[in-house]
């Protein structure tokens, strides 16, 4: 061995040496990194946390609920402070109209999976289904645009960017997001969106009265029963939810769609001509049975159900939620009931449409101007101009409504009394004005 031999390294020896100071090193490096990134966060973040701070300190006094409201949301507690959803230009009472009203699109950042469900169903429609009425914007425009009317509820339809700019110079601004019309502000609860009672506010009285026939029907009284804890948290009781919105799906669409008419027409002689008089009567075939403009208008918004299998596809979906209670025989020959009552019911409504229809071909009768056609037309009559003619628009827009819908949402009474009875004496009322219009004009 060379006396200079211990000057020399000895590789092997260092090896183990050498792996630590590598971790090490790597070590150091990443905590320096980290140290960086966790810098640029924590200056993201509390610029967002003094955001938050400022909105909070002028709000709660200002709008103390508000804030109360958002520190209980799962927004508060995952830090989705003010700016998130409204931006943060506004700074002050002197830039107020800075604030961003947020839509469905600001939502769907977070919940697109929910946001692009509504899109694709009925809710989403609502305002345009509003809009497409022919003579909606005859009604005092408090009703219609400033939403104390038919669109308060309708507000939460999707809105075209146009839209939401002529609502802004009304002086609105306001009922964009949609989503808020069941989660309400500034709460957001999923919890809140669950309970039947969020439908309420929309779905009850004159031709929406889905929340009576529920909360009286056993499913209902079930439900409520369990709310105020006389039943246990345990026992089964479905929700509006339950059967429209299975598995959360916030589609919410329905087998019969728009105002219980489909196509094809049924094999059942009767009920095809019965069903294609209505049709005739909302205007989307005319008085020769030909297919209109706004069938494609229908079709486009893809509000009924156009085919068989779509139909089908809806009501296989509503067996398998009754199956979670009941047989399946048992759920199919309900709802066979109610598409029975249906077509009875459309038995009588069209015989009261051909009634009036008459007296505009006899004559005895003055079309409407707003009528496309001397035909009834169904979604004008809240400007009927005619006893006869308000006659049917109730006939078919309020009791056909609760007969058919009565019965799905198993409700006897709704059913019976407020649905069909008071489709047999609206007949009975038209056919005597028929005949007296017919006596004055000495027909």
């Amino acid at each position: 061995m060379s006396p200079h031999s211990k000057t020399f390294i000895d590789v092997a020896a260092l090896i183990p040496f050498l792996k630590d100071l590598e971790g090490g090193l790597t070590m150091l490096f990443k905590v320096k990194r980290n140290a960086i990134l966790l810098g640029v966060v924590v200056a993201v973040l509390s610029t967002g946390v003094a955001n938050a701070i400022s909105c909070v300190e002028c709000h709660q006094k200002v709008t103390p609920n508000i804030v109360s409201d958002w520190k209980l949301s799962k927004h508060s507690q995952n830090e989705v402070d003010c700016s998130v959803c409204h931006g943060s230009e506004h700074a002050s009472a002197q830039d107020v109209a800075k604030v961003l009203i947020p839509t469905p699109e600001t939502c769907a950042g977070c919940h697109k999976e929910r946001v692009d469900q509504f899109k694709r169903g009925k809710h989403a429609l609502a305002w345009t289904a509003m809009n497409a009425m022919p003579t909606i914007h005859w009604q005092p425009m408090a009703m219609i645009e400033g939403m104390k009317g038919c669109g308060g509820c309708h507000k939460i339809g999707l809105k075209t960017p146009t839209e939401i700019t002529e609502l802004k110079k009304g002086g609105g601004g306001f009922g964009m997001a949609s989503c808020d019309a069941c989660h309400t502000r500034h709460t957001f609860s999923v919890e809140e969106a669950k309970q039947p009672q969020a439908c309420q506010t929309c779905h009850m009285g004159f031709d929406h009265p889905q929340w009576e026939m529920y909360s009286g029907s056993k499913h209902g009284v079930r439900f409520l029963l369990k709310q105020n804890k006389t039943l246990p948290e345990t026992v089964a009781a479905p929700t509006c939810q339950t059967c429209h919105m299975q598995d959360g799906n916030h589609e919410v669409r329905t087998a019969w769609g728009f105002l219980a008419v489909r196509l094809p027409l049924p094999a059942d002689s009767q009920w095809a001509a019965d069903r294609a008089t209505i049709l005739q009567g909302l205007g989307v075939l005319d008085p020769e049975g030909k297919p209109t403009a706004r069938l494609d208008a229908v079709k486009a918004a893809d509000l009924a159900r156009l085919t068989e299998a779509d139909w089908q596809r809806e009501r296989d979906k509503m067996v398998a939620t009754c199956n979670q209670c009941h047989s399946v025989n048992f759920a199919k020959g309900e709802l066979a009931k109610g598409d029975d009552m249906i077509r009875q019911a459309d038995h009588l409504m069209a015989e009261g449409i051909r009634t009036v229809a008459a007296l505009y071909k006899e004559g005895a009768l003055a079309k409407s101007k707003s009528y496309a056609s001397a035909f009834p037309d169904l979604l004008t009559f809240h400007d009927a101009p005619t006893p006869i003619e308000q006659q049917l628009f109730v006939m078919y827009l309020e009791h056909r409504m609760r007969a058919f819908q009565g019965t799905f949402h198993a409700n006897p009474d709704y059913a019976l009394w407020y649905g069909w009875s008071e489709m047999q004496r609206d007949l009975v009322e038209i056919k005597a004005m028929a005949e007296e219009i017919r006596g004055r004009h000495g027909k």
